[in-house]
């Protein structure tokens, strides 16, 4: 599997996630700028990578002795759907508030190890959701996923690849279809990447296919990720994801959303509330650079969308599956109640 994602004695090495699948390189962070310039850029994406991301650039602007709290709203203002930012964000608040009064070397070290123990955290989660999700997963039947939530959108393993990757190991037959995941193509090009250096058997369909075989009788299950869920279940997830829900919802296939505790934001009471970033026009209206529509097209670019809970079957993270009502589920994986 690769490294998204590594603290180094250098800086902050993270795979440029936007020359894959044709170019695998990588790029160095040396600066807590840095860090907010690539996760705006879209060279790491993905919830739970970038939440690692927002840490380590907190820990590398603790090194630097940059203001505390403008490091903070530098990582804070790059992406606002992904809870798992700010959630990383405040873990490290707390460990500056604990600090408060050591010695400036401790405090660089302590900073240096939460940032590290928060990427390790993170495979171990992902691990833990892909067991607890497994089971889910109908054996000789064909998966269908929307967007990556792999190895590349973690800090390793996956959410949505993770559950797919784990029942691969349990011994389970199964072939994923991914949809292409327009307009920044994610599933075209990281997913269908990722499962072909596991050896997993993938194919890749249009957006536009997904209805097709979803009818078809070829699926057995949709699994996706999420980049925020509110307390009711309902779960923001790449553009394009209602969309499928709504499909699988019509064919009586499930559909399970994998995301670790963090991405569940209980203070939001719906999805109706759940911020939605909005992207450059010119990732609609070009394509690896080349114009494809008319000068001065309007454009739409709504990076997340919401899928309302009732089109969810099970939400599935590392302390276990939640199912309706979602309400009284999901507070009870979060609290451990």
């Amino acid at each position: 599997m690769v490294e998204t994602i590594e603290w180094t004695p250098d800086g902050v090495v993270m795979i440029d996630q936007r020359r894959l699948p044709l170019e695998q390189t990588y790029v160095t962070c040396k600066t807590y700028q840095d860090v907010a310039h690539n996760i705006r850029a879209m060279t790491i994406r993905g919830a739970p990578a970038i939440g690692v991301a927002a840490a380590m650039g907190v820990a590398l602007g603790v090194i630097e002795g940059a203001d505390f709290d403008l490091v903070c709203e530098t990582l804070a203002a790059t992406r606002p759907t992904a809870v798992n930012l700010f959630w990383a964000i405040e873990r490290m608040k707390a460990l500056h508030k604990s600090l408060a009064g050591s010695p400036a070397d401790l405090i660089r070290l302590r900073f240096i190890q939460e940032a590290r123990q928060i990427r390790l955290e993170d495979i171990a989660i992902c691990q833990a959701i892909g067991k607890h999700g497994a089971p889910l997963v109908p054996d000789h039947k064909t998966v269908l996923t929307h967007c990556n939530a792999g190895a590349l959108a973690t800090a390793g393993y996956g959410t949505a690849l993770g559950v797919i990757r784990a029942a691969v190991e349990q011994g389970k037959e199964i072939d994923v279809f991914a949809d292409e995941t327009r307009p920044f193509l994610q599933g075209a090009r990281l997913t269908v990447w990722e499962l072909q250096q596991d050896h997993i058997p993938a194919t890749l369909i249009t957006d536009s296919m997904a209805g097709h075989f979803l009818k078809s009788g070829r699926i057995g299950c949709v699994v996706v990720g999420a980049d925020r869920i509110a307390a009711n279940g309902d779960v923001a997830n790449k553009i394009g994801t209602y969309s499928v829900a709504v499909l699988a919802k019509e064919n009586n296939i499930p559909f399970y959303v994998a995301a670790p505790i963090s991405t569940l934001d209980l203070s939001l009471s719906s999805g109706d509330l759940i911020p939605i970033e909005q992207r450059n026009s010119s990732e609609v209206t070009h394509y690896a650079g080349t114009q494809v529509a008319p000068e001065d097209t309007q454009v739409q670019n709504p990076a997340f969308d919401v899928t309302p809970h009732r089109y969810v079957t099970a939400i599935v993270t590392e302390r276990g599956v939640a199912r309706e009502p979602f309400t009284e589920s999901l507070k009870q994986l979060a609290t451990g109640a």
